[in-house]
């Protein structure tokens, strides 16, 4: 990645740091972020020595959203058919910029601190696991500027904290703050500032990087399975995931740990 990418990359043992990197326009989303988001994501899950990624921002802002003095000719400017189409397309485009973090087979976390608004949201619901500091903003602003939010929060977001917040929130696009996204659950904690809330995201992708990475990715996949296409077919699923994966080398070293009372030492076989 060059200095003037959206995006910075920084390993630490197996986890990988994806960092926001336009700390002077807090974070705001453009059409190159959503480029670089759709590249990066898949590099990260094809590397075998990540098992674990976490998002955070640089700067003041987790991130502002979606870059409106970028996307406002395009949003906000009356335009023939053909524009129109090509609209749909960069819709679609930034779409799978989410759903890339998603279909990840490595869990990610959001470190989120500041503004995390519009797109924001969007971001951190395709995200596996999300923290934040207690100075987190939130809102899923799309609504008071006319616009309905269109790169996955309507998708995603009720299945995090169900219907009744969601369409509150949806419908006024009203901000709501840290300890309100607690209580409803679409974070899991919160901690008293960024240094705090990195340290966590850390210690909690150390904690699942410990485990066997084939069954933290298999977790995820059936989680997912499930999700989509209902109980019954993600029970048939998982008993026919368990059957791939129940005598790898993992599974094993993880039996012998047990026996000798020692950590076990997973690589991914």
């Amino acid at each position: 990645m060059s200095e003037n990418s959206a995006l910075k990359i920084e390993k630490e043992g197996h986890i990988a740091w994806l960092i926001l990197n336009r700390p002077e326009k807090r974070n705001t989303m453009t059409h190159a972020f959503f480029n670089e988001l759709r590249e990066t994501l898949p590099k990260l899950d094809a590397d075998p020595d990540v098992r674990v990624v976490v998002i955070k921002g640089e700067g003041k802002s987790f991130t502002a959203g979606l870059d409106l003095k970028e996307a406002g000719g395009d949003l906000f400017t009356a335009k023939a058919a053909d524009a129109r189409e090509n609209l749909r397309r960069w819709i679609m485009q930034a779409q799978e910029s989410m759903t890339v973090i998603e279909k990840c087979h490595k869990p990610v976390i959001a470190a989120v601190h500041g503004h995390c608004i519009g797109g924001g949201v969007d971001l951190i619901s395709a995200c596996d696991i999300r923290l934040a500091s207690r100075d987190a903003v939130f809102s899923i602003r799309e609504t008071k500027i006319a616009i309905v939010a269109d790169v996955g929060t309507l998708q995603r977001l009720p299945y995090i904290i169900g219907h009744g917040w969601f369409r509150e929130l949806a419908l006024t696009g009203r901000d709501f703050t840290a300890e309100e996204a607690l209580q409803m659950g679409l974070i899991t904690r919160i901690c008293a500032d960024r240094e705090s809330l990195y340290a966590e995201a850390a210690k909690l992708a150390r904690e699942i990087a410990a485990n066997s990475p084939l069954a933290v990715q298999g977790v995820k996949d059936v989680i997912l399975f499930t999700r989509d296409h209902g109980i019954h077919a993600g029970l048939k699923y998982v008993a026919q995931k368990n059957a791939a994966i129940l005598q790898c080398e993992d599974a094993v070293e993880a039996f012998k740990a047990f026996v000798e009372k020692r950590p076990p030492e997973f690589k991914g076989r």
